[in-house]
């Protein structure tokens, strides 16, 4: 099932994909939703980011190419930080080009889409907290991330954390499900939730032991190798097997 969420002439809601269109639903997946009569046609429906979390998780070097390609060791353990909620956009927004940096690099993930009050979750239980998975990407100002190892100001632009298009409730990561990025029609980047150093389970674990995940919340699982520059004008593509394109271009303030 492929969740979204869409504004039309009647506001904002959540919908599921069918083949006529959106079918709009009451209330929320995260808390309690029944479909309604209404479908939306595709070109009425409006995308807007799947999810409005409290906080975004991001994991850094979570595959070994992406760490050599930045020069760093493969880390023993998840290392974690945040992207803020106002980073969040969905699709088709542009992503504003701020202007303390010269440096601005796409970086395509699988994030999941925690679905339950998550805290000290065990491994094996991680399936029953997840809602399940959507593409994003985690914007990075990287000559400022490198200038003072200030993760959270090289990542935390607003604009800098696009999500979408859809919520997929019946992926399994472990299938290896690929992940491509590119720029105005160019793969920059190719890879497959395969090479994960730390797969879904442990991440959510690990998260959980130090801060609660909130239905909503977005857990961003790392990048493949392949991280390159983009400049305004350009259009970035994300895309991961089995949820769909996010696109969105660079702009300028």
């Amino acid at each position: 099932m492929k969740i979204v969420r869409i504004r039309t002439d009647e506001g904002i809601s959540y919908g599921v994909v069918e083949t006529e269109g959106v079918r709009v639903h009451q209330g929320s997946p995260l808390v309690a939703w029944e479909p309604t009569d209404v479908v939306v046609s595709f070109e009425k429906a409006h995308l807007l980011a799947p999810v409005f979390p409290t906080k975004v998780v991001a994991v850094g070097r979570n595959y070994v190419a992406h760490a050599e390609e930045t020069g760093s060791d493969v880390p023993e353990y998840p290392i974690i930080f945040l992207k803020p909620a106002t980073s969040v956009i969905g699709p088709g927004v542009p992503v504003v080009y701020p202007p303390d940096s010269q440096n601005v690099q796409h970086e395509a993930e699988l994030a999941v889409v925690i679905g339950a009050v998550a805290r000290n979750v065990k491994a094996e239980d991680v399936q029953s907290v997840i809602l399940g998975y959507t593409a994003g990407n985690d914007v990075t100002a990287r000559d400022l991330q490198r200038k003072d190892g200030q993760w959270t100001r090289g990542k935390g632009f607003d604009t800098f954390c696009p999500l979408g298009p859809a919520i997929e409730t019946e992926l399994d990561p472990l299938e290896g499900l690929s992940i491509e990025c590119r720029v105005n029609g160019e793969v920059r980047q190719s890879g497959s939730t395969a090479d994960m150093v730390f797969g879904v389970a442990e991440l959510i674990e690990f998260i959980t032991r130090v801060m609660t995940l909130l239905p909503g919340d977005v857990v961003l699982t790392g990048t493949p190798s392949g991280i390159s520059s983009v400049v305004p004008g350009d259009r970035m593509e994300v895309e991961v097997e089995g949820i769909g394109v996010l696109a969105n271009p660079v702009g300028r303030l």
